[in-house]
């Protein structure tokens, strides 16, 4: 009996979606280490490379990132098809679908921040959304809704001011 391999043909443009997906995996790694002062509330770093992918490279390779960040880390920290998983494959995708829409928007006036609050507050009620449908279907939970509303505009903001950081030092000269 021998042994068979099977041979995956990958192009550069394969490695280059690992490789920020990696990086967007790092940053949800370190985000788990640090404490959330509620259950639900964090401050998505990996966002901000899932910005920086869609402003260079189109919204495809936005969403390949994006969704490898969330399959990856959810074998990563062994919550794979648990609820936690779902939460974040929701958030993931709405926000995915504002990050499209928002595309078209007049790049004088939207860029990064904007483009990055809209999706932490897509993010944010792709999570609802399933909580109530799923988890809790109970109207008591619209009560978070301000509190999560509140985190997603601090946090959108702030990942959007530093996505937008890092592309303006990627367009200035050494």
């Amino acid at each position: 009996m021998t042994a068979s391999t099977i041979k995956l043909d990958s192009t550069a443009e394969d490695h280059h979606i690992a490789r920020m997906a990696a990086v967007a995996l790092g940053l949800a790694v370190l985000e788990n280490a640090i404490p959330s002062p509620l259950p639900g509330v964090k401050p998505g770093l990996a966002n901000i490379v899932t910005l920086i992918v869609l402003a260079r490279y189109g919204w495809r390779v936005a969403a390949w990132v994006s969704l490898l960040r969330v399959v990856a880390g959810s074998l990563l920290f062994g919550n794979f098809l648990a609820p936690g998983f779902f939460l974040s494959l929701s958030g993931a995708a709405l926000s995915l679908i504002v990050l499209a829409a928002a595309q078209h928007l007049p790049s004088r006036w939207f860029g990064p921040v904007s483009h990055s609050i809209y999706a932490a507050f897509a993010h944010i009620a792709g999570q609802m959304a399933v909580v109530y449908l799923w988890l809790i279907p109970h109207a008591g939970i619209a009560y978070l809704i301000p509190i999560f509303a509140g985190a997603a505009l601090v946090f959108g903001t702030v990942n959007g001011l530093i996505a937008a950081r890092f592309m303006n030092l990627k367009s200035q000269p050494p």
